[in-house]
């Protein structure tokens, strides 16, 4: 028995395009017994408000229709949202569906998410293929390892006959420590039932929200005997000799954490672009390593010649700034344009003299400059049909640290979930061969050149300091205590506390983030009104 793993980019809403991948997926698949695909991969992960609309149900149940028809001499298992006609609960379920000639047979998820439109799973089946006896999952359902509450009640332990394969339709979004939990995590799911498992997960970038494919085939033992490619597409049939065989082991090796992370933020850069028909870019190049780590990126994903860098000096930026801008685009050979700000910032200064009059040079003045280059990047973006990145990093969103329709403006904001510390190691990541981001760029004081001599740390604790305060706090939920109580000063502590929750407004104005940890702001949990 030959089962395939269908690991594809679906698109959400895009149901004809979906409906055609998985047409083409099944017919080079033709012999298999068996052509699984992700969770929802009909319709696109996640399809959220959609879901609300009866034309969205009645173009899904077409699709199905379709595919049943055109691909009725191979089994499929497809990820799709269909009707409750119970009258009670919520109006749909999340499903995988199997077609085989003329046969349709509906799984049900149990642990739903996106609960406003799904119902939990009110009943438990096997599926039987041939002579073998499958428990289809989806996500969440096939969890029950750990104490995590919501994963405690596990499908395949409803089962009254104990199943010969345990098969899971996914969706489970990147982040760069989640590979690693994943893989422990179904090997011991394998182990603890003692059955071969197959996990189907998607693969690309739905607007802010990036999965990293990574599908796999453990054998009874929980090792891998088969995986397919981080970050891409893939078709793949395995025999299931391999079972039984227990000879062959897969030896997935999960790249480090600074490949994965580069290679997330590529594939939603290419996706946000290329499933929305856009083509080229803008950013503001500083000359600092925001700017230049997104520029690099950028250009990875859609091609030097589409990424275009402005250059927007003042009279306060250094010669090396304009020179490491300038470095940035030419070692990448993206174009750029140099456009000085000094002129409409003496104009603005001008018009409102008669208002400050003689008030001093402060935060007004520099947060000016910033919004002076937001206007002129997004003429650029306007002008040439360009979709203007965002450069701002997590540690500078997590406490304010920038600009309100200046330095935040954009359409996707490429590295928002990458603390400062992390871009600084993405760069050298991204240098490990031959320069490409300057290494006066890496090397010098951040700085914002929106007054004389500025440096971040004028503002901010050392980068270091901050992100590992940042990072308590965020990524592992630790109080104030609990961070002081490690050794950090308790003023820098409180301040930079203070900062987190006093500016979740900017935050909130941003443009979409994509998600690259275990704590995005780009999912967003915490009230903008708090104390």
């Amino acid at each position: 028995m030959k089962i395939t793993l269908a690991q594809i980019n679906p698109v959400v809403g895009d149901i004809e395009g979906n409906k055609e991948k998985i047409i083409a997926a099944a017919q080079q698949s033709k012999g298999s017994s068996l052509v699984i695909f992700s969770e929802l991969s009909l319709c696109g992960f996640p399809p959220y408000s959609l879901l609300s609309y009866s034309e969205f149900i009645e173009r899904c149940e077409k699709a199905i229709d379709e595919i049943a028809e055109r691909c009725d001499t191979v089994p499929l298992l497809i990820g799709a949202p269909v009707r409750n006609t119970s009258g009670k609960g919520k109006p749909l379920f999340n499903a995988a569906i199997f077609l085989h000639q003329g046969k349709r047979q509906v799984f049900k998820k149990k642990n739903v998410g996106l609960s406003n439109y799904f119902e939990s799973a009110d009943e438990t089946k096997i599926l039987q293929l041939g002579c073998m006896k499958v428990a289809v999952t989806i996500g969440e359902d096939l969890y029950n390892i750990g104490d995590d509450e919501f994963l405690m009640t596990n499908r395949v332990d409803d089962f009254e006959e104990k199943p010969e394969i345990i098969v899971n339709l996914s969706a489970d979004r990147f982040d760069y420590q989640r590979a690693t939990k994943r893989r422990e995590t179904l090997r011991m799911t394998a182990l603890k039932h003692e059955i071969p498992l197959i996990y189907v997960n998607q693969v690309g970038a739905n607007a802010n929200l990036i999965y990293d494919g990574g599908s796999m085939v453990f054998g009874y033992m929980g090792y891998v005997i088969k995986s397919l490619p981080f970050f891409e597409e893939e078709i793949s049939t395995f025999d299931c000799e391999l079972f039984i065989s227990m000879k062959q082991e897969d030896n997935q090796v999960i790249p480090e954490k600074m490949q994965l992370i580069h290679d997330a933020l590529v594939l939603g850069i290419r996706d946000f672009f290329h499933k929305q028909g856009f083509k080229k870019a803008v950013l503001g190049l500083s000359g600092g390593l925001d700017s230049a780590l997104v520029i690099a990126l950028a250009a990875r994903a859609l091609g030097a010649e589409n990424v275009m860098g402005i250059l927007m000096p003042s009279q306060y930026s250094s010669d090396h700034s304009v020179t490491d801008a300038i470095a940035s685009a030419e070692n990448l050979g993206c174009p750029y344009h140099i456009v000085p700000i000094k002129p409409a910032f003496s104009t603005f200064e001008e018009t409102l003299k008669p208002i400050f009059k003689d008030m001093p040079f402060d935060v007004t003045e520099e947060n000016l400059q910033a919004r002076i280059r937001g206007t002129i990047v997004m003429a650029m973006s306007n002008k040439f049909g360009s979709i203007l990145l965002n450069t701002s990093n997590k540690s500078e969103a997590s406490v304010g640290y920038g600009t309100l329709y200046g330095d935040l403006c954009g359409s996707l904001s490429v590295i928002g979930d990458l603390y400062k510390t992390e871009a600084f190691e993405l760069c050298r990541y991204i240098n490990r061969d031959k320069e490409i981001i300057p290494w006066h760029t890496i090397n010098k004081p951040p700085s914002a050149e929106l007054r004389p001599d500025q440096k971040d740390t004028d503002s901010l604790p050392d980068y270091p300091v901050l992100d590992a305060i940042l990072y308590q706090h965020i990524e592992l939920s630790k109080s104030a205590e609990d961070i002081i109580a490690q050794g950090y000063n308790e003023a820098v502590v409180n301040k930079v506390l203070r900062m987190v929750y006093r500016n979740d407004f900017k935050r909130f104005q941003i443009a979409p983030v994509l998600a690259i940890s275990p704590k995005p702001f780009a999912i967003r949990e915490m009230p903008i009104v708090k104390k």
